[in-house]
């Protein structure tokens, strides 16, 4: 029964780290800003720089993940159950703190695909450190899933993926999953006109505002029967300009080929100002809420394709369209259209190319070493005994003689069942090899000392 609950509680544990590691690591940038309000609850946000916070943010989702990992698969058994007891208690005493003292509304456990209130959020970490303590105080109850020799596969293949093909992915480009109100799909039209008419809604504060006439153009936008190209940044003066060429290229396409092309941004005149002497732009700019805008796209900027008010395109800055894929109307085009992969093909290709890999090592290691625990298999693998021996510098050349043919003759009438091996002074070794039946006997060797006799 005790090993029954432990184990319960280590997959209890290992699912928990697992979903919350994955789905920070899947939005990295997310996960920043949620440690940007940690910070500003404490009073630090503008004393750590941004670099710091993003590096966190990958360090500790992976870091969620992996120890998911080695829970799941019992690697380190002692180690791990320790750090899993250590991280939980700072949690608790953490998310205890959010949930009296209430600074930001949910502490992003889950990211944005499960949002717990604080007081929510306490009592699942209160299950899971108990959890915790059941696993720290019998760790060695926990099953292996697989044999200490291959658990290295596991560890290095599991974290080069969160590491690369899911945080450094998604944050060279897009999140891969979009739990956020504007993913694709997404009709902002019908969601902001549900806001409208007083129902609730989370496109609240979603608006746009022309800078250089004041007029607000968010219905006009969202009605357009068409296609409406928005370019998002929630700061100019912290956007990357290293894609302004891909940038620009895309504006003129819009204008020759008469699409609506707007900047949305919270940023000031000044820095709107400094963007266009920087990029040369000559597109329009609205303002809209910062932390809209950090919803709608997790890139600084980012372009959004609108269609008829629906969300069918996003772009990272470091994965614009090319001009081939941009050729012609986009009446009838792939891009003019959503896009085919959905949130089941991701899934399928998470299970393909991790998941998979993880159960057929599984299989096979099982498979390996049932077959080498088989007592059948015994006498294909036990190693052969040997008997070995040396007289070192205490006998002469005709003493080690006698002995050998004794030897010899002896095991000649009387086969053992193990290998027998003598070891001779490294001089005598011509001499007595001839008077040795090596099928019988094997023949080893000493180096010297510079001794008359002894134990050298």
């Amino acid at each position: 029964m005790r090993k029954i609950a432990v184990n319960v509680c280590r997959l209890v544990l290992a699912v928990a780290f697992i979903l919350s590691g994955f789905v920070k690591a899947v939005d990295p940038l997310g996960t920043q800003y949620k440690i940007h309000d940690y910070l500003g609850a404490l009073g630090l946000a503008n004393m750590v720089p941004d670099f710091v916070t993003l590096s966190t943010s990958v360090v500790q989702s992976s870091a969620e993940f992996f120890l998911g990992i080695c829970l799941l698969f019992a690697i380190r058994r002692r180690l791990v159950s320790l750090i899993s007891m250590i991280l939980m208690v700072v949690m608790t005493l953490l998310t205890l703190w959010l949930a009296i003292a209430n600074p930001i509304s949910d502490c992003g456990c889950f990211g944005d695909a499960l949002v717990l209130t604080n007081w929510q959020t306490f009592w699942k970490n209160v299950v899971l450190l108990a959890a915790a303590v059941v696993v720290w105080r019998y760790p060695l109850d926990m099953g292996r899933i697989i044999s200490r020799s291959n658990q290295w596969i596991v560890m290095n293949y599991s974290a080069f993926f969160i590491l690369v093909i899911i945080a450094g992915r998604s944050l060279y480009t897009l999140p891969q999953f979009d739990f956020r109100p504007y993913h694709i799909g997404t009709n902002l039209r019908e969601g902001w006109q549900r806001m409208m008419d007083g129902e609730d809604s989370p496109y609240a504060e979603f608006f746009i505002e022309r800078m250089d006439e004041g007029e607000d153009i968010t219905e006009q936008v969202l009605n357009d029967e068409g296609y409406t190209f928005l370019l998002v940044s929630p700061h100019l003066e912290q956007a990357d300009d290293s894609q302004l060429d891909g940038l620009n290229r895309i504006y003129e396409y819009s204008q020759d080929n008469g699409y609506p092309f707007y900047c949305l941004t919270a940023s000031s005149q000044r820095g709107i100002t400094r963007w266009q002497d920087i990029t040369g732009a000559e597109y329009p700019f609205c303002l809209t809420d910062e932390t809209t805008l950090k919803t709608i796209i997790r890139s600084n900027p980012g372009l959004l394709l609108l269609k008829n008010g629906v969300i069918i395109r996003k772009w990272s800055h470091n994965a614009l369209p090319t001009a081939e894929e941009m050729n012609g109307k986009l009446e009838g085009s792939d891009i003019g259209d959503l896009p085919s992969d959905n949130v089941a093909s991701k899934i399928l290709w998470i299970l393909t190319w991790f998941v998979l890999p993880l159960v057929l090592l599984t299989v096979a290691d099982r498979w390996y070493r049932r077959k080498n625990n088989n007592p059948l298999n015994k006498q294909n693998i036990m190693r052969k005994k040997i008997v070995a021996g040396n007289w070192k510098m205490n006998m002469n050349l005709q003493d080690g003689i006698a002995l050998a043919k004794e030897l010899n003759e002896t095991l000649k009438a009387e086969k053992p069942n193990c290998g027998v091996v003598i070891c001779t002074p490294f001089i005598h070794l011509a001499s007595i090899a001839q008077f040795l039946d090596q099928n019988i006997i094997g023949l080893g060797a000493e180096n010297c000392a510079d001794k008359e006799k002894g134990a050298f």
